[in-house]
């Protein structure tokens, strides 16, 4: 996967031309953290704030339909119902707020091709969630939303959401206190967490076209032209090497579809950061979900010139492995674009680390410190796994 392919897909990891188009708009009351930030036009209360943030699951939608299609397996759209949740709560997250929320859905399909199973499949599924969620004294309260046919539109379907809180400041993370001397704690995003019911490759929901077209096989651009944009060249179109009912060997947990590990639902690290404020909530000075940008994502975030260097990475789960093994991409490629292995990060000290890691054993999720902060004059990013070592200066 070169830069040029992704970018040949219709794709952009940093999605410049969007940022360009957002420069002049107000970044609310704390530019530097992960949600933008509004005064408390809901209840007129200088202590509180408000949240309202989009998001969805994204190309992920048309895996789970080719995974449908050929293996007549419906429940795969209830992970796309979490998808859509998480990548909206997980951003929430990074700026304290882990409780009552309200969500609304918006699901746009392709009626002549999705069927009234799937759209019950993704609502139900999004409810099913929310009931897992309060069991871990998380509240998010589904309030409905739109469901529309537009075919002329989207080829298939296409799943979001909007999630919004009213929250007080001083329980906000705002990520100005971020500075050198801290440590940063990185949380797994693959295994099985306690919330969770199988196995997650860790993938979430970021890179999906990437991954779709670089892992799966040429028959698919075939037998589904509906999945990819027509006007694409056949040379960036399916062209990696498997099938989704193919198999790869897990360790300790058997043999996986390569469908399920591609379509592995978002983990949401909503009970673990619940867990954390609630006890440690002096603890955390920044918080970075690793969603666009993978690995890059926390240097938008930053308060000021500082090095961040990340040199103790988590084991590279399969699915990463697999995906570079079909793409031919660089290691420069796959910390742009994938979280690698943990998609939480959490800025500390290091005499916190160990207790915010005890937290996340007893939910089932890997985590340790996987870098640092140093003082530096100019923002730069030090990257080094197993992947190889990449340098970039901003």
């Amino acid at each position: 996967m070169s830069s040029d392919r992704y970018m040949q897909r219709g794709v952009s990891a940093s999605k410049e031309d969007v940022h360009k188009a957002i420069a002049n708009l107000d970044k609310g009351l704390f530019p530097q953290a992960f949600c933008k930030i509004s005064p408390d036009i809901l209840g007129g209360d200088a202590d509180y704030c408000n949240i309202m943030h989009a998001d969805g699951a994204g190309t992920k939608s048309i895996l789970a339909y080719i995974y449908w299609k050929e293996t007549g397996d419906a429940s795969v759209w209830k992970g796309i119902a979490q998808d859509a949740i998480a990548m909206n709560l997980d951003d929430l997250l990074c700026v304290g707020i882990y409780d009552q929320i309200l969500f609304s859905s918006t699901i746009d399909r392709n009626k002549l091709i999705i069927n009234g199973e799937v759209i019950s499949e993704v609502i139900n599924g999004t409810q099913s969630f929310f009931e897992t969620l309060k069991a871990f004294g998380v509240q998010i309260s589904f309030l409905g939303g739109e469901t529309a046919d537009v075919g002329d539109v989207v080829r298939t379907i296409a799943v979001n959401g909007t999630m919004t809180a009213r929250w007080p400041k001083s329980k906000l993370i705002t990520n100005d206190l971020i500075a050198p001397g801290q440590v940063i704690v990185g949380f797994s995003s693959y295994g099985q967490a306690k919330y969770e019911t199988a196995y997650n490759s860790g993938l979430g929901s970021n890179g999906l076209t990437s991954a779709r077209h670089d892992v799966l096989s040429k028959e698919y651009a075939t037998k589904y032209p509906e999945t990819f944009e027509p006007s694409l060249a056949n040379e960036v179109v399916y062209i990696g090497k498997n099938k989704v009912t193919d198999t790869i060997d897990i360790p300790g947990f058997g043999n996986i579809l390569v469908g399920k590990l591609l379509l592995s639902p978002t983990r949401t690290y909503a009970p673990l950061v619940k867990a954390i404020l609630s006890t440690h909530f002096d603890a955390v000075k920044g918080m970075i979900h690793c969603s666009g940008g993978g690995q890059t994502k926390c240097m938008k975030y930053l308060p000021g010139p500082m090095r961040i260097v990340k040199d103790h990475f988590l084991e590279v789960p399969p699915i990463f492995k697999l995906i570079q093994e079909n793409s031919g991409a660089n290691a420069r490629e796959m910390y742009q674009v994938f979280n690698m292995g943990h998609r939480l990060e959490i800025f500390t000290n290091e005499m916190d680390a160990a207790a915010l890691i005890e937290i996340a054993a007893s939910l089932g999720i890997e985590a340790q410190i996987i870098g640092r902060v140093e003082a530096s004059d100019t923002k730069e990013l030090v990257l080094k796994g197993s992947f190889g070592t990449e340098t970039f200066s901003y």
